[in-house]
C-alpha cells in the first residue's frame, strides 16, 4: 500500500506525540540532533551524528553506519500586555501558556555504501509556532473564547553524499515537507478577510511540500574544517481551511535558507566551531507582508494580504566541543539570532511572538559501549520583549502590543555504530 506524505506525517506525528516545535531562530530550529543543540545548533562544517544530513548533506558521508534516536522536552513562554488602549478592557497582561510543555522528536540514519558515498535519512522538526491564551487579547476588540494557533513542521530528509576525495565531500538531500496549523479566537478580524467562514477556530489543516537542500564539507587541513549549505524555498501546499487568513488563499511556504561553516580543532581533546546563516523570511508572503496591507485595504487571505511582518533574519552559532576522556564529551555554545519582527507588527504577532534573540546550551556525550551513547543537551533563550510602536491602529484604540518570549529546553538522544 502507498502512502501519502501528508498520511506519513500524521503517522510519525502520531508515533511520537504531539510534535509541536516553536521559535527559536525566528519559527526554526536553533539546530538539528541533540549533540548539535549542545553546541549552540552547529553542525554545517561539524557532523556529529545520524542527524548531519538536517544541517548539511555533506555531513552524511563523515559519520560512518549510525543510527541515532532523541526526544526533546521544550517549556517556551510567551506573553502579551497591551497599553495605551482606548477600548475599555484592553489594556492588560495576557498569559499564552494554557499549553506549557512540548515533546520534539529526531531520527537519524546514515550508512556507507563504499569508500565514497554514503546515504542516509534524517526525521525532524524544522520549526513552527504555538501560543494558547485562555484570556485572548483580542477579547476587548471583539475576539470570543481563547485565541491562538498552533504551527508544526516535520521534514523527512533522505540525502546522499560523495567524496569526491578523501577530504572532500557534496551532499544533496530532499526535503519532504509535512505541516499542520491550526488557529482559535481571531474572529476579530472577521471583517476584514477575504473568506470569513475559513479564517479561524477551523480545527488542524495540513499541507505538504518538497525542496531540495545541497551542502558542501571540506577538510583544509588536519585541523581545519569548513562547509557550506543551502536550502530551497519550499512551495508547499496551501491551508484551504484558513484561506481567510493567510495571504495567497492560505499558502504558508517554507523560506529559504543558506550558511557557512567552520570548525577548527585547536588541541586533540578541543574543537571549535562556528555557523553564520540566513533565513529569508522575506520570500513568503504570508509570513513577510506586514500588517499595514490589512488596513490598506487588502484582506486577510488575499494575493497581497497581511501577514507576521517578518524580516530576514542572520543567525550566528558558535560553540566548542571538548574530549573530556575517551567516554565523555562535554559541550557549550551560544546562539544570537536577528530579531524577525519589527516594533510596529506586534499586533498580529501577539499570535506568534518569536522573538528570542539569545540562547545559551550545554551538552555532553557518554559512551555507554563500544558501539553505543548517550547524549544530553539544556538550552535556554532568554527572555526577550519587543514592545510595540504604534502597532495598535487607531481603529482598534490605538497603542501598542508588547510581547515577550522566553524557552527551555531538555533534550537526550541514544545512538549505536552499526
Amino acid at each position: 500500500m502507498r502512502l501519502k506524505l501528508s498520511q506519513i506525517g500524521v503517522l510519525v506525528l502520531a508515533s511520537f506525540g504531539a510534535a509541536n516545535s516553536y521559535a527559536t531562530d525566528g519559527y526554526f530550529s536553533a539546530g538539528y540532533g541533540v549533540k548539535s543543540q549542545g553546541i549552540g545548533g552547529v553542525g554545517i562544517a561539524l557532523p556529529q551524528d545520524g542527524l548531519a544530513a538536517a544541517s548539511n548533506p555533506a555531513g552524511t558521508a563523515f559519520v560512518g553506519d549510525r543510527i541515532d534516536l532523541g526526544l526533546s522536552w521544550f517549556a517556551p513562554k510567551r506573553s502579551t500586555e497591551i497599553v495605551g488602549n482606548a477600548v475599555p478592557g484592553a489594556d492588560g497582561t495576557y498569559d499564552g501558556n494554557q499549553t506549557k510543555n512540548f515533546y520534539l522528536p529526531e531520527f537519524g540514519y546514515a550508512k556507507q555504501l563504499n569508500s565514497s558515498t554514503a546515504v542516509g535519512v534524517a526525521v525532524y522538526g524544522n520549526g513552527g509556532m504555538d501560543t494558547d491564551y485562555g484570556k485572548n487579547p483580542y477579547g476587548a476588540f471583539g475576539g470570543t473564547g481563547s485565541a491562538g494557533v498552533n504551527l508544526e513542521q516535520l521534514f523527512i530528509a533522505p540525502s546522499i553524499a560523495y567524496k569526491i576525495d578523501q577530504n572532500n565531500a557534496i551532499g544533496a538531500a530532499v526535503n519532504f515537507a509535512y505541516q499542520r496549523f491550526s488557529a482559535k479566537g481571531v474572529d476579530v478580524f472577521s471583517g476584514f478577510s477575504s473568506s470569513p467562514n475559513n479564517l479561524t477556530n477551523q480545527g488542524n489543516d495540513s499541507s505538504t511540500g518538497r525542496g531540495l537542500h545541497l551542502g558542501w564539507i571540506g577538510h583544509i587541513t588536519p585541523e581545519l574544517t569548513l562547509g557550506a549549505t543551502w536550502s530551497s524555498k519550499i512551495n508547499a501546499g496551501k491551508f484551504d481551511k484558513y484561506s481567510g487568513l493567510f495571504a495567497d488563499s492560505g499558502s504558508f511556504d517554507i523560506p529559504e535558507s543558506y550558511g557557512v561553516g567552520i570548525a577548527y580543532k585547536a588541541t586533540p581533546a578541543l574543537t571549535l566551531a562556528a555557523d553564520v546563516e540566513e533565513i529569508k523570511y522575506s520570500g513568503v508572503n504570508s509570513i513577510a507582508n506586514p500588517i499595514s496591507n490589512l488596513f490598506a485595504g487588502n484582506a486577510l487571505g488575499s494575493a497581497n494580504g497581511p501577514g507576521f511582518g517578518w524580516r530576514d533574519i542572520s543567525v550566528v552559532k558558535v560553540g566548542a566541543s571538548y574530549d573530556y576522556s575517551p567516554d565523555l564529551t562535554l559541550r557549550v555554545g551560544y546562539n544570537h539570532s536577528g530579531q524577525p519582527i519589527p516594533s510596529d507588527q506586534t499586533l498580529f504577532n501577539i499570535l506568534a511572538p518569536g522573538v528570542v534573540q539569545n540562547h545559551l546550551t550545554l551538552g555532553g556525550t557518554w559512551k555507554t559501549s563500544s558501539t553505543g551513547e548517550l547524549s544530553v543537551f539544556y538550552g535556554h533563550a532568554f527572555n526577550t520583549t519587543v514592545n510595540g510602536s504604534n502597532s495598535i491602529p487607531a481603529s482598534f484604540g490605538g497603542g501598542n502590543a508588547n510581547i515577550s518570549l522566553s524557552e527551555n529546553t531538555f533534550g537526550v538522544a541514544f545512538g549505536w555504530k552499526l
